[in-house]
């Protein structure tokens, strides 16, 4: 177990690097002196891990690095503790006989691997063994069940996802709006790859040749573990070719009939694997706009994923460059906490954005406006407030920038830009 421990816990050596910086960093940095639980919740592999190894970076300028332990629990090493949350406390105290130190600051990452860890952590949480806890997991359903139940009040939860355009854009050096314009030529080619390959950290690192292998092994091991092994899935075939359909069909509104005619499956089975899917983060359900939430849950919905490079697993992600901005549109509005809707009734609006004071925004998303569609794409959004008042409405595109009939076109760089 020493060594173990001592390979977690390299900051007990020396500080980590290479780390990028990630804008919610600094909203973690103010959460610290809350006694609260830390839970960081997100899609496998977008840098819950990378978050926690910067806020140990930031506490080691100040205490002692002993005082600080690191558990991935989705080390093999971790099995055969599978179904034994006691031995979490064997560790900690072995890591205090390792550092000569009393830990102050535990970090669980992945912690759903281990059954019945919420006990543990209630306990110690209520019995102040540690200053704070900080627990990650790639699974909505960590806050569900006992956890919610035994620690409702007592923990604060953030979504990570991805890098965004704008943390993306600071790594390559742009820290202005200035430099963004004078930068151009660049920022297009950021905006390209994320087009097609996302934005994970590892695919962002990676050359061309290892982009689509690494996004692949993502896919797979969400399916298996996060999916397949959590959910205790029998029919794996038919759970795998539903997912495909979906990646194959994002922005194409479906029914749990149409997902269950389309793979040969039962309604209800259908329902379940897109659940799994949300549970999971790889897929988002996005609904129909209406202050009625029964008129929600009854029309149709439709599927957004939560990074544009598993598009790239499908057949035909190439084909359709409208629906490959759409969804990175959408991937950008969910790192920006925004509560997203659709409407396509009397007529079709991508995007409409509820705020926290319920007003409403609509966005439109055209790859490029042409003769042919830019009446199309204006007329939706003058009908909207129709139906509903709309404090603004955008039309989002690759490049172009324009006003047509009062309506603003903005390019994608600069509608997610973040100097203002």
């Amino acid at each position: 177990m020493e060594k173990i421990l001592l390979s977690h816990n390299r900051h007990w050596v020396q500080p980590y690097s290479g780390l990028y910086p990630r804008d919610l960093f600094q909203k973690l940095i103010k959460n610290l002196p809350a006694r609260h639980i830390q839970v960081l919740q997100g899609v496998r592999r977008s840098g819950k891990s990378t978050l926690f190894k910067l806020l140990i970076n930031y506490l080691i300028e100040s205490i002692d690095p002993g005082e600080i332990l690191y558990l991935n629990l989705e080390d093999p090493f971790f099995i055969k503790y599978d179904k034994m949350p006691e031995k979490l406390y064997e560790i900690v105290e072995t890591a205090q006989k390792l550092t000569g130190k009393k830990i102050r600051y535990l970090f669980l990452d992945e912690v759903q691997a281990i059954t019945g860890w919420e006990k543990y952590v209630k306990t110690v949480y209520d019995n102040e063994e540690f200053k704070k806890i900080f627990i990650t997991g790639s699974n909505s359903s960590l806050l569900n069940g006992d956890f919610a139940t035994l620690l409702t009040g007592r923990f604060l939860s953030r979504m990570v996802y991805p890098l965004s355009f704008s943390e993306l854009i600071k790594i390559n050096g742009i820290t202005s709006y200035l430099q963004l314009v004078e930068n151009k030529i660049n920022v297009m080619t950021i905006i390209d790859t994320m087009l097609k390959y996302g934005s994970f950290v590892e695919v962002v690192d990676n050359g061309e040749e290892l982009k689509r292998e690494i996004i692949s092994s993502y896919y797979e091991t969400i399916l298996l573990k996060d999916c397949v092994s959590n959910n205790h899935i029998r029919d794996i075939k038919s759970f795998k070719e539903l997912s495909y359909y979906l990646i194959s069909n994002i922005t194409s509104p479906f029914s749990y009939s149409s997902l269950a005619k389309a793979t040969g499956i039962h309604d209800k089975s259908a329902k379940e694997f897109v659940q799994y899917l949300q549970q999971a983060y790889l897929l988002s359900e996005l609904k129909l706009f209406s202050w009625s939430l029964k008129e929600q849950q009854n029309n149709k919905k439709k599927p957004y994923l939560i990074d544009n490079g598993f598009i790239n697993l499908s057949f035909q992600f190439s084909l359709n460059s409208g629906a490959l901005l759409e969804n990175l549109v959408f991937s950008e509005f969910c790192k920006a906490g925004k509560e997203l809707y659709f409407y396509n009734k009397e007529f079709e609006c991508d995007f409409i954005i509820k705020n926290k004071d319920n007003t409403l925004e609509a966005v439109q998303v055209c790859y490029e406006l042409t003769s042919q569609n830019t009446k199309r794409e204006v007329a939706a959004l003058k009908k909207i407030d129709n139906f509903y008042k709309t404090i603004s409405k955008t039309i989002i595109t690759y490049n172009q920038e324009t006003t047509i009939e009062g309506i603003k076109a903005v390019p994608f760089w600069k509608y997610f830009q973040p100097f203002d």
